[in-house]
């Protein structure tokens, strides 16, 4: 493979995406995949460009391929366990190098600057569970040698997915700090970029993300994160807004778009963002649970959150918990 990226001019493609925005319980997950391929093929289609080796669709029970990389909301039905997500993502950080087989392990290797944030909350901290959860780990270790042979064979590399997880009193603090969680949303996402970017070398780089919040002007926090670049704005608009930063040559392209997550790299972030933010949400269940007997769990999603949130509150109180640690105030 290293013959091959050595003839070639490459270029990076990031993509971005996240879960839990919305819910009032459980943390916020921004995920982040990175990939390396061929400059020509910057703007191919993905999905048609790796026919053969990726699909939107659910696995089939035993193929090793295609491995389905799409839009969690695609892959995932609430009460319908980990296996159709895990199908994919675990071949997928095979393919970037990472083998995970618990949860801990996982979160030190995907979100390695939030282990503090984590370990500071008892849910997480008393928490641990083999990966994965619901597939065959056999299976997705053989799946994740044929992908990654599949794109070594194509000259293009899955270097790295990486994950910022935001949890409630973290999330709570930055809301006020930045006056609103579309706001926390967008400087949590480009801190991520910036981290997965600045050991990059100069081949160019396209970043694509969807929306934050509908905000339609990124500019200003991108000179926020980005100070030493130059930056042009090439488009704002609903439907898109586009920028350039670094030299008109090479440099980084960052795109916000709706339904961003349709790019591959955003599918697989969607993924992991969905995936990790599920386990979060396994551990927080099963700590209220064992101090509240009979307590059915939540998603964390408006509605139930608040009945949730009623039903531990005479638990949290007696553990001395307090409410800022469990409630998102937006």
């Amino acid at each position: 493979m290293d013959r091959i990226l050595a003839s070639m001019t490459m270029t990076y493609l990031l993509g971005t995406d996240e879960a839990g925005y919305g819910p009032k319980l459980g943390p916020l997950v921004i995920a982040a995949s990175l990939w390396q391929v061929p400059d020509w093929s910057r703007n191919a289609d993905w999905y048609h460009q790796l026919g053969d080796l990726v699909t939107r669709q659910a696995a089939k029970s035993q193929t090793l391929l295609p491995v389905p990389l799409a839009d969690s909301k695609t892959l995932y039905q609430s009460g319908g366990g980990l296996a159709r997500l895990e199908s994919g993502l675990f071949p997928a950080m095979l393919a970037a190098g990472l083998n995970v087989d618990r949860w801990k392990d996982a979160w030190t290797a995907i979100a390695p600057h939030c282990a503090n944030e984590l370990l500071s909350l008892p849910w997480y901290r008393q928490f641990d569970v083999a990966l994965p959860v619901d597939a065959d780990p056999l299976l997705l270790q053989q799946r994740g040698r044929a992908f990654r042979l599949g794109l070594d064979q194509r000259g293009i590399r899955l270097v790295s997915i990486r994950a910022r997880v935001v949890v409630a009193p973290q999330f709570n603090q930055l809301v006020d700090r930045w006056g609103g969680k579309g706001t926390l949303l967008s400087h949590e996402t480009l801190q991520l970029i910036r981290d997965l970017v600045s050991p990059l070398d100069a081949e160019p780089v396209l970043v694509c993300c969807d929306k934050h919040g509908g905000r339609d002007r990124y500019g200003a926090l991108l000179q926020h994160h980005f100070p030493e670049q130059r930056l042009e704005i090439c488009r704002e608009g609903r439907a898109q807004s586009i920028y350039r930063l670094g030299p008109p040559a090479g440099g980084i392209e960052l795109r916000f778009a709706a339904k961003g997550e349709t790019f591959l790299p955003s599918a697989l972030a969607s993924m992991m963002a969905k995936y990790l933010r599920e386990l979060a949400m396994m551990a927080f269940n099963q700590f209220w649970q064992q101090h509240v007997p009979g307590l059915k769990p939540t998603a964390g999603y408006p509605a139930d959150a608040r009945r949730f949130f009623e039903e531990i509150d005479a638990a949290r109180q007696r553990l001395m918990i307090p409410e800022h640690q469990v409630w998102r105030t937006r």
